[in-house]
């Protein structure tokens, strides 16, 4: 199977960011949504109130969430409940994403996840023992969907030395209109200067972020429009953000991210650990 040539190799050492066009099958795309549709499908919003927010960090006081890493669960936007706790919208219209162990147990999440043409993408990155942290699939819904500040996802998901790197697909065609990537060209080179990470016991939090971003000129960021089934490889260190849907059309998307774990270290402080006495899932000898 082969992996990137060295020209992508060298655009994404420099940019941060890649796209390789039409990664997925179009039959694998129709599989993810079905899958997802079937999830929400059978989902009872009664046991599953979890908010999601990257402005207000809701989610920062929520064990549902902080347990979430081996489980598949369920993230509203924050307007779907009333003041009451009622949910006042729809449920498929409602979520802002669901995860973030979709890509060990659900099979075609997996299938995608864990596929020969994934692995040659890691190993051509030079990966050479990498676990796949976290699998969630974002919603991102029409007039709904909210804004993803800018960020780093080794913030969220930090090792050392750090290699971090998402595996980003767009289960919709991501446009300016309705909410697609932007990022900020050659950002990785940036230190990690903040970390969102669990708290001591007893703190009124569960976790909380530890130092400050940069802030970068509106002209500094690039979108990034893609088709469904393509690929978008995001560098661990890269700021990138997404604005408010404000379209008509959904902009779906499956996510997940890889590091290495051999010679390097997965902080304990991170919000994601596995079950005590397990291991993240090791990409390339997962039983699928």
């Amino acid at each position: 199977m082969a992996g990137l040539t060295e020209e992508q190799i060298a655009t994404f050492r420099k940019e941060g960011v890649l796209v390789v066009q039409g990664f997925l099958e179009q039959n694998e795309v129709s599989s993810i949504r079905a899958a997802c549709t079937q999830l929400v499908q059978d989902m009872n919003p009664s046991e599953h109130r979890g908010i999601f927010s990257t402005t207000d960090h809701q989610q920062s006081s929520d064990t549902y969430f902080l347990e979430s890493g081996d489980k598949i669960r369920y993230f509203f936007e924050a307007e779907a409940f009333d003041k009451d706790g009622n949910l006042v919208m729809d449920k498929f219209s409602a979520l802002n994403k669901m995860g973030h162990s979709l890509h060990t147990l659900h099979p075609d999440f997996r299938n995608v996840s864990f596929s020969d043409k994934v692995q040659a993408i890691a190993k051509s990155l030079g990966m050479k023992e990498p676990a796949i942290v976290q699998g969630m699939y974002i919603f991102k819904q029409p007039s709904v969907g909210g804004v993803v500040t800018p960020h780093q996802d080794a913030t969220f998901l930090y090792n050392s030395p750090e290699s971090l790197v998402g595996f980003w697909f767009p289960i919709d065609n991501a446009t300016l209109e309705n909410g697609c990537l932007w990022y900020v060209p050659g950002s990785h080179s940036n230190p990690v200067t903040r970390r969102f990470v669990r708290t001591q016991e007893g703190a009124k939090k569960l976790l909380e972020f530890r130092g400050a971003d940069p802030i970068f000129e509106d002209d500094q960021w690039i979108s990034v429009p893609v088709n469904k089934g393509d690929l978008v490889l995001i560098h661990g260190r890269v700021f990138h953000k997404s604005e408010r849907n404000m379209s008509a059309l959904p902009r779906h998307a499956y996510t997940f991210h890889t590091i290495e774990m051999k010679d390097c270290q997965y902080s304990k402080e991170n919000w994601l650990q596995p079950p005590e006495g397990k291991q993240l899932p090791r990409l390339y000898d997962f039983v699928k």
